[in-house]
């Protein structure tokens, strides 16, 4: 049936059903959704959102790692509105081409590390490690080794949603019986979390294990047919898993004897989220042959993603003149969504974003260490403007809560109502808020978390849940 709309201006109520009746979110849980139905955000400015029954709310959770410059500002609207009276759309493909997509792609090469001076624009994050995976196929090919078409990635990793970077990701609740997933080709090796290593293991055992499992798995496979390695330098959604002290640096040396591609997944760590244009090189000193990226390259203000890529592959497969790269989107390269990247960019620079990220995120992690000495918190883990709060039932054994009481989404219930946005993730709960955050915020979201935890444990206490 055609929905009917009000004469006047829609009430927060009128919003609020219209949504309920006709949207389908990302990550429906239908029951829930049936009953409650949404939240109606009306309005954001910097790191502060206001529904649509006008409740302020600090917004910790960054969009979704995304908002990193902040929300409201007019000179990122004029500058969209500018590129849109200028130019709206124009394709990019084969030898078409605008002036904002060659500026932002110029710009890109040079803020990457190393000879990463290639670029491919996408529509966001998924598509980008789309293309990805498409291009380690195309490039190995294109290098003599046709059968180096198998590609292995992390447990617990997020890579997106579309139907090959959700295969190539593999966290436990994104896999559901209702759909298919590509599971040929495409194998999976541990998270690097130390919180849950092998008991007995320190930390620098657990790295030589890792990268010991990860030889194996090459092997079991055949060097001859393994294309590429998919990591996040840091996994986001996973659980903020921050890798062991030299991880990174040993399994790029593993796939540079194999004629493995690297593959950055930079599309949370990019652009200021631990204080670096890009956290590959920067903060773990390797650089990837490929890095994904979308996010904080426009801070959400319009959809972008791009591939960044290193002149030996484009060398590779320009080789010979004569072949199509056929994989690209509507909207790659779109005039106002580079425009959009390129203010971004340039507030970044202007502002010294990423010291501020660097500095205040310093102040950020510290503080969110503290929530360690709740009797439910077994860990705080995490970089700068992107911490983890890993809530447990027993700190010495490292038990988890039943998964039904749904320990994350109790509190960031209980931190909602006090005005405070952190996402829940299961038994997690998970912060990136924008860069330009300043301490006062970071002392507001440490004592309104805490405040939160105490009461969901103290709940939890009283229902008879034991907590140790």
């Amino acid at each position: 049936m055609t929905a009917v709309f009000p004469r006047n201006t829609p009430s927060p109520a009128d919003i609020w059903q219209m949504d309920h009746d006709h949207v389908l979110h990302p990550w429906a849980n239908f029951g829930p959704f049936e009953e409650k139905g949404a939240l109606v955000i009306a309005r954001g400015e910097g790191c502060h959102l206001w529904d649509a029954e006008g409740r302020r709310y600090f917004d910790a959770i960054g969009g979704m790692w995304c908002t990193n410059i902040g929300q409201g500002r007019k000179e990122m609207a004029d500058a969209i509105a500018a590129q849109v009276e200028r130019l709206a759309f124009s394709n990019t493909f084969v030898d078409t081409t605008n002036e904002p997509s060659a500026m932002l792609a110029a710009k890109l090469a040079e803020l990457a590390p190393g000879d990463l001076n290639r670029v491919h624009f996408t529509t966001g994050g998924s598509t980008a490690v789309d293309t990805a995976y498409r291009m380690v196929q195309y490039c190995q090919h294109c290098m003599g080794r046709p059968e180096k078409t198998q590609i292995i990635a992390r447990n617990m990793s997020y890579h997106g949603s579309t139907y090959i970077s959700q295969s190539v990701g593999k966290r436990p609740g994104d896999r559901v019986e209702q759909f298919r997933y590509k599971l040929d080709g495409i194998h999976h090796i541990s998270a690097p979390n130390p919180y849950r290593a092998p008991e007995g293991m320190d930390e620098a055992a657990f790295c030589d294990w890792l990268v010991a499992e990860f030889e194996a798995k090459i092997a079991e496979i055949g060097p001859d047919r393994v294309g590429g390695f998919f990591a996040e330098p840091i996994q986001a959604s996973g659980g903020v898993i921050v890798p062991p002290e030299g991880y990174l640096r040993r399994m790029r040396e593993v796939c540079d004897r194999h004629d493995i591609l690297f593959v950055a997944d930079e599309v949370v760590t990019a652009f200021g989220r631990i204080g670096h244009w890009f956290a590959s090189e920067s903060e773990f000193g390797i650089v990837p042959d490929i890095i994904t990226c979308a996010k904080g390259l426009t801070s959400g203000y319009i959809p972008l993603g791009a591939l960044i890529f290193s002149d030996r592959i484009w060398e590779a497969m320009a080789a010979d003149g004569g072949r199509w790269f056929t994989s690209g989107f509507t909207y790659s390269g779109h005039p106002v969504a580079c425009a959009a990247g390129l203010k971004n960019i340039e507030i970044m620079e202007r502002e010294d974003i990423l010291g501020n990220a660097a500095r205040v995120g310093a102040l950020f992690e510290a503080r969110m260490k503290r929530l360690e000495a709740l009797p439910m918190v077994g860990q705080v883990r995490g970089r700068k403007l992107m911490i983890c709060v890993e809530n447990v039932a027993d700190k010495e054994t490292r038990a988890l809560l039943p998964e039904d009481l749904d320990v994350g989404t109790r509190i960031a219930d209980a931190a909602e109502a006090m005005g405070l946005m952190v996402r829940p993730m299961g038994h997690l709960n998970v912060m990136s808020p924008p860069l330009t955050l300043t301490a006062g915020d970071v002392e507001f979201v440490g004592d309104t978390l805490e405040r939160a935890i105490r009461q969901v444990a103290d709940d939890l206490t009283r229902a008879g849940i034991r907590l140790s």
